[in-house]
């Protein structure tokens, strides 16, 4: 699926209708899925355009997520102009400055946007889950881990037990569904890629969230764990560690969250090394390659902990380590 960042035919009719007629349209970014990102342009004024073309894509998620976000003090796109049934929103534009840059730009400031990064969470945790949220519990983690030998092991040429894998998965991850944490709304791909540095607010505010429109009511460490563990950047190991035990002292939780945030973790983690493999083998994707060395360092850390250890045998038997980084180390 190679995405062409050419605006719909119908972008320039939409905004006429909206008050922007003769904006320049410019590409801004594309993602993993069918939705595409366009900066409008008007003299001074700039504005996104995100296109949702349905039937693969549908902006209504993201529009009840975004109003709920800002409604609960968080900053999230205030839509400007919305026609849902081409999939066309009009968003107002947080700027040039996502967190991934300004961090590649000024390493020194690290620790203090991380722990901002955390504080956006302890303040998003205060708060019930988002009402109507679907599930993101053991069904659903078991699911997604589907993805590893479904993608990733056929790429590199193994046949697995995908038997055994399941079974290990299901004993590290029951303990964490039922640990009794009380659930908060995830937003799934909370990452450095994912967050803008919004110039004019300060605290909490101060980062634009992205990305946010497959949120689901589950764990409170799996977010965390998203921008700590983050595919597209590493993030110190001390740094995660004390984001960690910032969250830890913030809240108020006890070890359960700890054992669930590397368990989590490692979750995400294989999921996301098949997700990678789906995008280059299906999506025809196949920069998302390079991440998967990555991918691997991550997850080794996490299947590092003692309450992993099922699933640690499970890797060290059917994935030797030529297995691992090896097959990725030319596209990294």
């Amino acid at each position: 699926m190679a995405v062409s960042m050419s605006p719909p035919a119908h972008a320039h009719d939409f905004l006429a209708g909206c008050g922007w007629q003769g904006a320049e349209i410019l590409p801004l970014a594309g993602d993993a899925s069918f939705r595409r990102y366009f900066r409008v342009v008007r003299g001074d004024d700039t504005a996104v355009l995100m296109d949702a073309p349905p039937p693969h894509e549908d902006p209504r998620p993201f529009v009840a997520v975004a109003e709920w976000l800002a409604s609960v003090g968080l900053s999230a796109p205030q839509i400007l102009a919305r026609d849902l049934e081409k999939g066309m929103l009009l968003l107002a534009d947080f700027g040039d400055w996502r967190l991934r840059e300004f961090l590649d730009d000024d390493p020194r400031r690290e620790k203090d946007l991380y722990a901002l990064a955390t504080d956006v969470l302890v303040h998003l945790h205060q708060h019930p889950p988002m009402p109507g949220l679907k599930v993101h519990s053991l069904e659903q983690w078991l699911e997604e881990l589907k993805l590893f030998t479904d993608w990733y092991c056929p790429a590199v040429g193994l046949e697995v037990d995908a038997q055994a894998y399941q079974a290990a998965w299901q004993g590290a991850l029951k303990p964490v569904a039922e640990d009794g944490l009380s659930p908060v709304t995830v937003l799934r791909d909370y990452h450095a890629e994912n967050v803008m540095l919004v110039e004019g607010r300060a605290g909490v505010e101060h980062f634009g969230l992205l990305d946010f429109q497959d949120a689901l009511a589950g764990h409170p460490a799996y977010d965390l764990a998203s921008v700590l563990e983050d595919a597209r950047r590493d993030v110190p190991e001390e740094i995660e560690d004390a984001m960690i035990a910032r969250y830890v002292a913030a809240t108020g939780q006890d070890q359960r969250f700890e054992q669930a945030y590397w368990a989590l973790a490692a979750q995400r983690n294989t999921r996301i090394l098949g997700v990678f493999t789906r995008l280059w083998k299906r999506d025809n994707k196949p920069h998302y390659r390079r991440f998967q060395p990555r991918m691997w360092g991550l997850l080794e850390r996490d299947l590092a902990q003692p309450n992993l250890e099922p699933v640690k045998a499970w890797f060290d038997e059917h994935l030797p380590l030529e297995f691992r980084r090896e097959p990725w180390s030319e596209a990294a």
